[in-house]
């Protein structure tokens, strides 16, 4: 009977255990913005790029952009459309390709919401991406059985307002544990 019932984890935080040995994954946070029975997408929340920032992209889609953005870190989306750029903001929800996440959160990857953060005229809260993390049909409920992934409501705080450093002990210790406690090797109870 269990396997009768879809849990869909759109809104949640997929938190990477600490034994997950792939290097695209490995402490990461990940915010699932979209999961259906086809599948899931999601966009790393605590992985900025070294050396990409967001005059950068401007520069590249010739964008003119106010010198107060020029600086925007570019995060790490995930290993998928590495050469597409999504959004993970708050409101307000009306860009050409927005996708509603919860109340508080959506996902947009259309030229209008880059090129309202280049004038700063976007959203309030917001991280930019080069990339998403996706999985295919079945594949994200298969790693959950697994002990791959942990999963709690996301968090605007944690997604916004926590330093990028410290997301993902933060999300760890949302769902009520001591992240020095993990171990790194899946089990089953």
């Amino acid at each position: 009977m269990e396997d009768n019932y879809q849990v869909f984890l759109k809104g949640q935080f997929l938190i990477a255990m600490p034994g997950m040995t792939d290097p695209n994954f490995f402490q990461t946070v990940t915010c699932i913005s979209e999961h259906t029975e086809e599948g899931a997408v999601g966009i790393i929340i605590n992985r900025t790029h070294p050396s990409i920032f967001a005059n950068n992209i401007f520069d590249e889609l010739e964008i003119k952009y106010i010198p107060a953005v020029k600086s925007i870190p570019i995060y790490i989306g995930g290993p998928v459309h590495i050469n597409e750029i999504f959004v993970l903001h708050g409101p307000p929800f009306q860009w050409e390709s927005c996708l509603v996440v919860n109340q508080f959160l959506a996902l947009s990857n259309s030229k209008d919401i880059v090129e309202a953060i280049a004038m700063g005229d976007g959203p309030e809260s917001f991280i930019v991406s080069l990339g998403c993390a996706g999985w295919d049909k079945d594949q994200l409920e298969f790693e959950i059985k697994e002990n791959i992934w942990l999963t709690c409501p996301v968090s605007e705080k944690i997604i916004f307002e926590i330093p990028v450093e410290t997301r993902w002990g933060e999300a760890v210790k949302k769902i009520g544990i001591d992240p020095a406690l993990l171990s790194d090797t899946a089990g089953h109870a």
